[in-house]
Formats: C-alpha cells, sequence, structure tokens
C-alpha cells in the first residue's frame, strides 16, 4: 500500500465497510465504455473537490498456490513507470497538483485514487488510462520493491507476534479457499516472484473490462463520461481470465493451533465460519438474506462501543479481559469469518477468556436480546451512516466495494433499512446457525521470552509503504 494518507485512516474505513454503506440512489449515475469498462459518478457538491477512484476486480484470493502476493507487488510497480513516464513521476504530477493519492489491495480487489480539485480530474483520468494499459515493470525497480515488500511483510506480521497470529488463524480457519493466503504473500512466493510474473498478471487483470472508475464530488456526471470516453474509451478490450472457483470444504469439529513467538501478551482469537452479503445473495436456498444483517446486528451487540457486551461483561464486569472485540466481514466475495479476539487480564489465561466468550455466546443463542439494545445498535447504525455521508471519499469506496465483489452498488443504500429490520429473534438464529463447534477455530498466542533485538523500524522510515 503506497501511503501519503496515514495506513490506519485506509484500514479504518475498510474495517468501518459493513458500518453504514451509505449511498444516494438519485445523485449517482452509471455509465458503460464499449471496451467493458464501468463509470460510476456520485455528484456532491459541497465542496470544489473530487476524488477518482480505479478499481481491479483482482486480489490475494484470486491467486493460486505459489503466486501469493503477486497482486500487492504489483501494486506497488504500478507506480513504477510507464512508457512514458519515469517511476515515480505519476506521484510528483498529482502532488504538483495539489491532489493525494494512494492504493491499496485486499482479497478481493486492488483500488487507485486521488482525491484533487475538481478541476484536475483529465489528470487523473490522464494518468490512470496510462498506466491501465503502458505499464512499464523496469527489472531494477522491480528488484528494489521486492524487496521494500518482503521487509514490509517482516514490519507487519512477522515481527507482530497478534498479526502474525491472525495470520496462522486465517491459514488454518480456510482449508481450501484462497482467503486463507496473505495478501502480502509468504514469504517463499515472495522470494521466488520475478518481474515476468508480475507482467503475465498485469496483462491478464488490468483491462478496462476488468474495472471500475467511480468519481465523486464536485463534478457533472455527463461531462465525467465524456472524460472518461476520451481517455478510457481508446483502450482496447481484453480477454480476462475465468475466475477459478475453490470453494471451502465442510469443516467437521474445532480447529486449534498455537502459535509460539517472543511477545509480552498471551492473545485468544476465536474465527467462526460465516456467509456475506454476496454469498448469502448467490446461496438462497442455504442462507436466507437477512442472515447477514442480522450478523451485523450480533457483531454490534458484542462489540459496538463501551456499552456493548464484551465490553460491559468481560473487560468492566467479570475483569477477565484487558482488551477484547469481534468482526464480521459482511463485505466479502466469498463466505468469511466472524472473529473474535482478545488479551487476558492480568492474572487470567486464555483458557479462561475463550471460557467467558463461551458464555456471552451461549447467551445469545438461549435468551432473546433486548428490544433496548437492539434499538441502541440500530441508532448507531443510523448514526453511522450519516456521518459516513460526509465524506466523498467512503461514499467512492462503497460503490468500488460492492461493483468489485460483484454485488450491483444500488444495494448499498438499502443497508440502514435491512439492519433496522432485524429482529431479536433473527439475532437467535444467526448465533445458533454459526456460532458453532463445527465452524470454530482457535488460535493461541504463547509467549515466549523478548530476545531484546531491537525493533526495526517502518519500511522506508515511514508509518508504512505501499
Amino acid at each position: 500500500m503506497k501511503f501519503p494518507v496515514k495506513p490506519a485512516v485506509i484500514l479504518c474505513l475498510l474495517f468501518l465497510l459493513p458500518a453504514g454503506p451509505a449511498v444516494a440512489k438519485e445523485d449517482t449515475h452509471e455509465f458503460m465504455l464499449d471496451n467493458g469498462l464501468k463509470i460510476l459518478v456520485k455528484e456532491d457538491h459541497r465542496a470544489p473537490v473530487v476524488v477518482s477512484q480505479v478499481w481491479y476486480k483482482i486480489g490475494a484470493s484470486y491467486e493460486n498456490e505459489g503466486s501469493t502476493g503477486i497482486s500487492h507487488a504489483l501494486e506497488h510497480m504500478m507506480f513504477k513507470g510507464t512508457e512514458k513516464l519515469a517511476p515515480g513521476e505519476f506521484s510528483r504530477i498529482i502532488s504538483a497538483n495539489g491532489g493525494e493519492e494512494n492504493a491499496f489491495t485486499s482479497s478481493d480487489y486492488t483500488s487507485y485514487f486521488q482525491t484533487l480539485e475538481k478541476s484536475r480530474l483529465p489528470i487523473s483520468f490522464e494518468l490512470e488510462a496510462d498506466r491501465m494499459q503502458n505499464l512499464a515493470l523496469p527489472p531494477d525497480e522491480f528488484n528494489k520493491e521486492i524487496n521494500v515488500v518482503k521487509e514490509e511483510r517482516r514490519w507487519r506480521t512477522d515481527d507482530k507476534p497478534q498479526s502474525f497470529t491472525r495470520e496462522i488463524l486465517q491459514a488454518t480457519a480456510f482449508q481450501t479457499c484462497p482467503y486463507r493466503n496473505p495478501t502480502i504473500g509468504w514469504m517463499s512466493d515472495l522470494q521466488n516472484r520475478t518481474v515476468a510474473d508480475l507482467g503475465e498478471w498485469y496483462d491478464h487483470w488490468y483491462a478496462p473490462n476488468n474495472a471500475t472508475v467511480v468519481v465523486v464530488g464536485d463534478v457533472n456526471a455527463d461531462e465525467v463520461f465524456a472524460l472518461a470516453k476520451k481517455y478510457f474509451g481508446v483502450l482496447p478490450k481484453r480477454h480476462v481470465p475465468a475466475v477459478e472457483e475453490r470453494p471451502e470444504v465442510e469443516q467437521y469439529g474445532i480447529k486449534r493451533v498455537t502459535v509460539k513467538r517472543p511477545a509480552e501478551l498471551p492473545y485468544l482469537m476465536m474465527a467462526y465460519k460465516t456467509p456475506t452479503l454476496k454469498t448469502a445473495l448467490d446461496n438462497p436456498e442455504k442462507v436466507a438474506e437477512w442472515e447477514p444483517y442480522a450478523l451485523e446486528v450480533l457483531n454490534a451487540i458484542l462489540d459496538g462501543g463501551s456499552s456493548a457486551r464484551f465490553a460491559t461483561n468481560l473487560v468492566r464486569g467479570q475483569e477477565i479481559a484487558s482488551g477484547i472485540n469481534s468482526s464480521y466481514q459482511l463485505l466479502s466475495r466469498l463466505d468469511n469469518l466472524m472473529t473474535i479476539s482478545g488479551v487476558p487480564a492480568n492474572g487470567h489465561s486464555t483458557e479462561e477468556l475463550e471460557k467467558a466468550v463461551r458464555e456471552q455466546l451461549e447467551d445469545l443463542k438461549s435468551n432473546l436480546v433486548s428490544n433496548e439494545e437492539l434499538q441502541r445498535v440500530k441508532t448507531q447504525v443510523v448514526a453511522d451512516d450519516v456521518y459516513q455521508r460526509d465524506s466523498i471519499f467512503y461514499q467512492g469506496l462503497i460503490l468500488g466495494v460492492f461493483e468489485s465483489i460483484g454485488l450491483p452498488w444500488q444495494l448499498a443504500d438499502e443497508y440502514v433499512d435491512k439492519v433496522k429490520a432485524v429482529t431479536a429473534e433473527q439475532v437467535q438464529k444467526v448465533a445458533r446457525k454459526y456460532l458453532v463447534d463445527d465452524g470454530l477455530t482457535v488460535a493461541v498466542l504463547e509467549p515466549q521470552p523478548l530476545d531484546n533485538t531491537v525493533r526495526r523500524p517502518p519500511p522506508g522510515g515511514l508509518d508504512d509503504v505501499h
């Protein structure tokens, strides 16, 4: 990920995606070019600013064994020059025009974006169209950048025991689903990566008919479409490979893994396999449409602020956790996980914390949530939705995510009403259906003595890198 913008901002936005997708249908316009490129434009005239985003339907979940990390490595190289631009010149031009630019790779998509004064939108389009077709991939730049990626992996994962445990949890929970592989890639794959590999990956997936351009801000939709035709319309449509389906196999009992790493504190992670909005709509005979929204509410009941059950009962009440949280992935291309993670309070063990968590989950299965608790969660959802509409970047992010995982962007506008319609009985049903041992993976970080070595600084001396 490339970071003129702080990494925490992007990560928070990604984790907050389920917390209130906000897109006004009447202000959003959809266009399609002859080469298959989709353009989504949302007019927001509150300030003379525009956010331009290019989304490619390619990420870590498209990668095969042995090629992990290739999508993220290619994202780095997208800033290293084209046939007419020198390495780094893309970023220099955006900066010279008073803009900010960034990019990120996830399991299901890769996104590039700029924030600019509205009259500078043609600059963004010209630059993005150029690197959609004419990426140079200089071998010397690749050799430098792949080492940056490897160092990023060391700094982000290998040197951080909780992050390392999370990676092991994913790889244990999923047996065949590609979500078992980390977005940054396994180190052995990074060491074997070649610039030719990236060139082939680029040729396969970086095509206009595998991309969506999202523009939000003080613009006129028809004028944006005309600009898109000018800059992107000349790019040829290309063959895009069929996506290899690798569904997860059935799980038949709890999976447990112990991770031993130098660390100060123990750490517990519990992950339950759950459907997403996409997989629910794709499999209506197995998953009711309301179930993902009920899981959203259930997650907020457990970890929706200081008045949620985990904070109230486990941190303050029993004082068995010094910190604990849960997360549910509403928006992903494949079935994903609901994850609970926490650090035991001083004097308590991970076994005690797991037992306490299980008691909280059993209570959800045995007793209906009160109307007051439901109302608290729903009120927070509405408040989050209103707040998020203030961000033109977030509005574009929602449009891009929905399109990139194969959902109509119009569904984003239904989120608040769907959550408000969730009943206490539905929360109980999804708890009973999905928070079960046959879909559970438990990972425990068992601290080892610290080695007293000096912790390596972030790559490049920054908070983060590409």
